[in-house]
């Protein structure tokens, strides 16, 4: 009810408008589109809120599917209902090695190396191990493989001057220094190394 001195306002939002609801004896407006069968899924009925709401509940895209069939349209349903093939020519072609570091063989015939754990190091050298994918006890040649196989992948200058890389490149270099300096201290204190024990076994 309007207050006194203003005057009454009017909806003029036009009423809705469209085909008629198939839904049977319905007169209402069918302003929701509804698929008619799964085979027909861009061919639509045009159904009222209440008749389309009662609809959807009723929706069962499998109903009348046979366990074969179902799992066969959820096979075909995930490549998006097109064709695939197996990677490569007839799925028989094998990744270089050369240039693909694969410590775990999965691109190969070649069993997955072994890796040490990290967590067995000391708190300090943790991160430091994890960058560089190393493992503990440590032995110095180890160390240095690493870090030339890393530094030559991720220099600047291996990647075409990409600028990108010089941060990747400083944490490598600072994991390096830190895993060196301590074995270089654990030498100098006289305490023998996995590679010098593994040597005088």
């Amino acid at each position: 009810m309007a207050r006194r001195g203003e005057r009454p306002r009017f909806d003029k939002s036009p009423p809705p408008s469209g085909p008629p609801c198939d839904a049977p004896g319905c007169e209402a407006v069918g302003e929701f589109r509804a698929p008619r069968d799964r085979s027909r899924l861009r061919d639509y009925y045009h159904f009222c809120l209440e008749h389309v709401r009662a609809y959807n509940q009723a929706w069962d895209y499998y109903k009348g599917m046979s366990a074969t069939e179902i799992e066969n349209n959820l096979r075909d349903d995930s490549g998006w209902q097109r064709p695939t093939w197996p990677l490569g020519r007839l799925g028989n072609t094998k990744l270089n090695p050369e240039i693909f570091h694969d410590p775990l063989g999965l691109f190969g015939q070649a069993p997955p190396t072994p890796r040490k754990s990290a967590k067995e190091a000391p708190p300090e050298l943790r991160a430091a191990l994890d960058l560089l994918g190393l493992g503990w006890p440590l032995e110095e040649s180890t160390l240095r493989a690493r870090y030339k196989e890393l530094a030559k992948r991720y220099h600047p200058d291996s990647n075409g001057g990409d600028r990108s890389f010089e941060d990747k490149m400083k944490d490598i270099n600072r994991a390096y220094s830190l895993l060196r300096k301590r074995l270089a201290a654990a030498h100098d204190a006289g305490t023998p190394s996995q590679e010098a024990s593994s040597r005088a076994a």
